[in-house]
């Protein structure tokens, strides 16, 4: 894959919506919600102050991350679908 997210923005990967409740009730995908969670595929260089200071991200590439529920861009790069976030949507670090 030939991209690189700008700046504060993390590309990311949804991870798999649970299919089960906790109590083993089977859930259709109509009722089922985006998942909060994803991997963290690549990251921008960092947030720009307004000093002109690059301060590097917390997120590193690999970690599972927890973001905010409609945050974020989805887009579709080769055929596979992500989410584009800024590290400001992070909630946190799994």
């Amino acid at each position: 894959m030939k991209f690189r997210p700008l700046h504060d923005r993390i590309l990311v990967e949804r991870l798999e919506a649970e299919t089960k409740t906790a109590g083993g009730i089977i859930l259709p995908e109509t009722s089922q919600e985006k998942p909060m969670q994803g991997k963290v595929l690549k990251v921008g260089n960092g947030y720009i102050s307004e000093s002109g200071a690059v301060r590097p991200l917390d997120v590193k590439e690999g970690e599972i991350i927890m973001f905010a529920q409609w945050s974020g861009t989805e887009v579709k790069i080769d055929g596979n679908d992500y989410l584009i976030i800024k590290e400001s949507d992070v909630i946190g670090i799994i």
